[in-house]
């Protein structure tokens, strides 16, 4: 044995001199086993048989010292002491996580391969474990060691480990299979020779030089075929296959040629079903694998795979250098394949890769453990604050900082792979705007932005709540297009942040009640403009037929033959106090006393103002006249005012609803034509009445 592999063996029989196993053995004789299976039946170097003491004698007594040995063996021992920190859960996608865990911790590829192997050895002497422990280690075999062991074309270990996992996870089923595959061992014997007879002559004097290889599945694969196909042992028909290995020289022409004319031999002989041709000579599989697939019926009519390669490609598929989880159909990412090819590679040429050029795994994520040994998997470059909202997204909103491997942290502290993380809370902690610049995951960031959304609906609530009743002690109304206007103004981009606004005090409530006095005021100059066109002097005396002291009397239709037009700023109907306004080009026009504009004309134009009465008797025309109606959302209340309207003298033109979802209100305008005020008055009264109905006014 090299002198390295024998301090690495001195240091750990004295670290371990007073250990034992379950079974009362002395504990070295794990490292032992494993060292063997690491040597003989893998064929890595000393280094890595070195690296199997040393990680022994180092996983619980961390004052032993290996600073004597080689860099490369202590990076080993490094990534080995890691690894056996992990506690996988049951489930698959913990597994998953796990088994990447695991390739992460190995910075040299054959760290994997060493744990393989470890686990090899446990279930080989499984027996001697406590039930618990064993259906532990039962599960992680399943679950993480297996599918490893296959991806870096371990088969012969990842059957064996099937196979062990099997007799113990099912034994009934085990023993069946098991001896189903004895009890039928003859028959598979007979039909290779039956098969290959008439074969014989042929490749004899075609000079082709062969082996014929018969190859079993194992009891756990079979197993599997009979689970996922849902067959009896009977239905599995590639319980076994017939391998031609032909022996000749590694020239990749000749070896295709020879593999096909093996391949037209045996289709020739028996009918071969071409939908299961498979053929990884052309074309060989990502991993390398090269070999001819085909499926024939004998002359019994049962089904056989055929498998046709050459010496070389049989070593090399039965090597454990290709992984092959494409073929097997489970899911993977590009980047660690990648990574394990390259294992594959270097377990192919241990000795031309030096340290340096091992190849890195794969380095977007961080696996970082809660202080209770659950794996959390994370965005590498992620801080503390990712990780609380990893673990629950209450806690990430109440996170104040952390404990990384014991040391207090602030929030936005970057993790890295290993780190043993322990949040700390306040339970007045509150998301702010700064976080969203210390959080990566899109967990963290969605549930951060909702915080703060939530944040800005409660402040505009208050905000709207504070305006609102500031308007109605102004007795103003705010509509919405003044709204946007004065919101775009200032720059919000819409009303949540603005209400928001208010409620901090950022806006000046008395800001918006000059500014809706200023557009009251506008509004009302731009509605005398349109209403008068004044002149600079007096009219002249008989303009229109009237003078000031003249009392025009009206009802629907003209009467003394003067021209006359109802505003449309009140649209005064029967019954009304009212007053003419002498217009250039238009006439009179009636207005309301009660009139928005009644003022400013009575004040500024006293020359152009006109006495009207009514006639006694009302009229036969109609006044068109418009109702404004606040209700609650209450559908019903739309029916109730139709039914009322529908009740008097009055004839309905429209009727539109708009809902104001901020108020949680119907907002109706009514167009009505009436024959009087009195009739108005009626509706206007029993609208009113309903219980639904805030207010009602006429415009």
């Amino acid at each position: 044995m090299d002198n390295l592999v024998e301090r690495a063996r001195a240091v750990a029989l004295e670290a371990l001199k007073d250990e034992t196993r379950f079974d009362g053995s002395p504990f070295i004789t794990h490292p032992d086993n494993v060292a063997r299976i690491v040597e003989d039946e893998i064929g890595l170097p000393d280094a890595c048989v070195a690296a199997v003491y040393l990680h022994e004698a180092t996983r619980t007594h961390k004052d032993v010292d290996i600073s004597a040995f080689p860099q490369d063996v202590r990076t080993l021992v490094d990534g080995l002491n890691k690894i056996s920190t992990i506690k996988p859960k049951d489930t698959r996608l913990e597994a998953e996580n796990y088994k990447r865990l695991i390739v992460q911790y190995s910075t040299d590829p054959r760290v994997t391969v060493l744990k393989i192997a470890d686990r090899l050895e446990v279930m080989r002497g499984l027996q001697m474990f406590p039930k618990t422990s064993r259906d532990q280690k039962l599960l992680e075999t399943l679950m993480l060691y297996m599918p490893l062991a296959h991806q870096l074309g371990l088969y012969n270990i990842n059957n064996e480990l099937g196979n062990i996992w099997f007799r113990y996870a099912d034994p009934e089923q085990y023993r069946a299979i098991t001896n189903k595959l004895k009890a039928t061992e003859k028959d598979r014997e007979q039909i290779t020779a039956e098969f290959i007879e008439p074969l014989k002559r042929k490749l004899s004097d075609a000079g082709i030089v062969y082996k014929l290889k018969i190859r079993t599945k194992s009891a756990y694969s079979i197993y599997r075929k009979m689970q996922v196909q849902k067959v009896p042992f009977e239905g599995v028909y590639d319980v076994f296959a017939i391998r031609f290995i032909i022996d000749c020289e590694d020239d990749p022409k000749l070896e295709k040629d020879l593999c096909w004319k093996v391949f037209s031999y045996v289709t020739e002989e028996y009918e071969s079903d071409t939908a299961r041709l498979r053929d990884w000579l052309t074309t060989p599989r990502p991993n390398g694998y090269e070999s001819l697939h085909i499926t024939v019926k004998n002359r019994q009519g049962q089904a056989l795979e055929v498998q046709i390669r050459t010496k070389r490609m049989d070593i090399e598929a039965e090597s454990g250098n290709a992984a092959h989880w494409a073929y097997k159909g489970i899911r993977h990412e590009a980047s660690m394949d990648r990574w394990l090819q390259s294992v594959r590679e270097t377990l192919e040429h241990p000795f031309e890769a030096t340290p340096e050029e091992m190849p890195a795994p794969p380095d977007k994520e961080i696996f970082v453990f809660t202080p209770t040994g659950e794996l959390r998997i994370l965005p590498a470059g992620a801080s503390v604050l990712d990780f609380a909202f990893n673990i629950h997204s209450g806690l990430g909103c109440r996170c104040t900082g952390g404990k990384v491997n014991g040391k207090a942290v602030p929030i936005r502290e970057k993790l890295k792979t290993g780190d043993v993380v322990e949040i700390l809370t306040r339970k007045d902690q509150r998301p702010n705007r700064d976080w969203l610049g210390w959080v990566i995951s899109s967990k963290a960031r969605n549930k951060i932005k909702q915080e703060l959304d939530a944040d800005e609906r409660k402040a505009a609530s208050d905000g709207r709540e504070l305006l609102e009743r500031r308007l109605r002690n102004w007795k103003l109304e705010f509509p919405d297009e003044w709204m946007m206007e004065f919101i775009k103004a200032r720059k919000y981009p819409s009303v949540l942040p603005f209400m928001a606004a208010i409620a901090r005090e950022e806006v000046d409530v008395n800001d918006i009640k000059t500014f809706i006095q200023q557009k009251l005021t506008a509004q009302q100059e731009r509605t005398v403009q349109s209403v008068a066109e004044v002149a600079e002097t007096p009219p002249q005396k008989g303009y229109s037929g009237v003078t000031s002291d003249d009392i025009l009397v009206i009802n629907a239709k003209n009467v003394k033959g003067l021209e006359y037009k109802m505003s449309k700023c009140c649209n005064p109907v029967f019954g009304d106090d009212v007053f003419g306004f002498v217009t250039r080009t238009e006439g009179i026009k009636i207005h309301r006393i009660s009139c928005p504009n009644a003022a400013q004309l009575i004040e500024r134009f006293p020359y152009r103002i006109q006495k009207v009465v009514w006639q006694e008797k009302e009229g036969t025309g109609d006044f068109q006249c418009t109702l404004a109606v606040t209700a609650d959302l209450d559908h019903p209340v739309l029916s109730a005012i139709m039914d009322i309207i529908g009740q008097f003298r009055v004839s309905m033109r429209a009727f539109n609803v708009r809902e104001n979802l901020r108020s949680d209100t119907y907002e109706i305008t009514i167009r009505l034509l009436v024959p009087s005020s009195a009739e108005l008055d009626k509706v206007i009264s029993q609208v009113s009445a309903l219980r639904q109905v805030i207010k009602i006014k006429r415009i």
